[in-house]
């Protein structure tokens, strides 16, 4: 039976051997530690062995052990330290061809989880690569997507800029080289002049807000305001041109509380649908505006009787300049309301949607009423 005192200072002096083991076995690992896992579990076995024959070279110096009783302990530790060796030896060599199937898969075109099993944190970090590749796949396609609608949009615009510009050149040599000298066409030149002069400036306008959108710096001033006034407002702004057309235009907003808006921005938005509707809708049709505020948010719709929209088209028609065949008329714009008018909503925390319904289609803006 060995005295309790001696028992502590074995303890003491095997802890400490193991200390000076463990030491010496953390500066390999740091030396090593740009190498393979497989080296460095060898090394933690070797520490490991070392740690433990270390003890028994204490309790040996102690001379509690005899030389047989020693002998036979070194021979099992050395037997078991082997064994020890062996297994990480083979668990390296298994996790350097986990890391190395994983890293293939990596390296290939269009990254795809290992049918191999892997261990678990190379598994999990397998399914955050397969994540991470499916997002950078989607922000790809969005942005070759952006890339085209940008082409379109600047063939649209260079169009639509050069028809105006080419027929107030004209009309200004006429005017310049006296050409034309009666006052009825002159006073004609003069107003057509003015009407492309707007309407150039509406396009520029346009192209702004949507590079403001683009680009985040939109920054909505909100106020409360009932849902009632925006839409009377978006009717009254067109009523004109409705009437111009022989449209009809109803405006309808039940009751209901405030909504918190940027009235500026949500109002050119409606505004924008609405012009839409009213330049797709033939004469002697019906475009309306219905607005509703529920518990959670508010509601506005604008019908019209475009005779519909294809189904192919339907998930461009927010696009940047994306007008389809049937609407490249004059006067048509360069194809930015209706993406100008998603930016705005979409800035406000809300969704715009269109969907084929009844003679025509209906768009439909929800804006949630968070903090209002």
């Amino acid at each position: 039976m060995i005295p309790f005192e001696d028992l502590l200072w074995v303890g003491y002096y095997a802890a400490l051997a193991a200390l000076v083991v463990a030491g010496l076995g953390l500066g390999v690992l740091h030396v090593l530690r740009g190498r393979s896992v497989a080296t460095q579990l060898v090394v933690v076995g070797a520490a490991t062995v070392l740690a433990t024959i270390s003890g028994i070279v204490v309790i040996s110096l102690m001379m509690i052990l005899n030389d047989h009783d020693r002998t036979v302990v070194l021979a099992v530790v050395t037997a078991a330290g082997l064994v020890a060796m062996a297994v990480s030896v083979l668990l390296g060599r298994r996790l350097v061809a986990a890391n190395r199937v994983l890293v293939e898969a990596v390296r290939a075109d269009r990254f795809r989880p290992p049918a191999v099993r892997l261990p678990a944190e190379l598994a999990e970090l397998s399914r955050e690569l397969d994540a991470a590749y499916g997002r950078l796949a989607a922000a790809h396609e969005r942005e070759q997507a952006l890339e085209a609608s940008r082409r379109e949009l600047v063939a649209w615009v260079s169009h639509d800029l050069r028809t105006p510009l080419a027929g107030l050149r004209a009309m200004a040599e006429a005017l310049e080289d006296e050409v034309v000298a009666d006052a009825g066409t002159v006073h004609r030149y003069h107003a057509r002049i003015r009407v492309e002069t707007e309407r150039l400036t509406e396009m520029v306008d346009d192209l702004f807000e949507l590079s403001r959108i683009h680009a985040g710096a939109l920054r909505l001033s909100r106020r409360r305001v009932a849902l009632a006034e925006l839409v009377e407002e978006a009717v009254a702004g067109t009523e004109a041109l409705a009437r111009a057309k022989g449209v009809r235009l109803r405006g309808d907003v039940a009751e209901g509380p405030p909504v918190r808006v940027d009235t500026g921005e949500l109002g050119r938005a409606l505004r924008n649908l609405v012009v839409n509707a009213i330049r797709h809708t033939p004469g002697d049709g019906t475009v309306q505006i219905v607005g509703e505020v529920g518990p959670d948010e508010a509601r506005v719709t604008v019908s019209d009787a475009c005779g519909g929209i294809p189904a192919d088209d339907l998930p461009r028609v927010f696009e940047v300049a994306f007008r389809g065949e049937a609407a490249r008329t004059p006067g048509g714009g360069a194809g930015l309301g209706l993406a100008i008018a998603r930016g705005i909503v979409e800035a406000h925390a809300g969704r715009i949607s269109v969907a084929n319904e009844g003679p025509g289609c209906r768009f439909e803006v929800r804006l949630p009423l968070t903090g209002v």
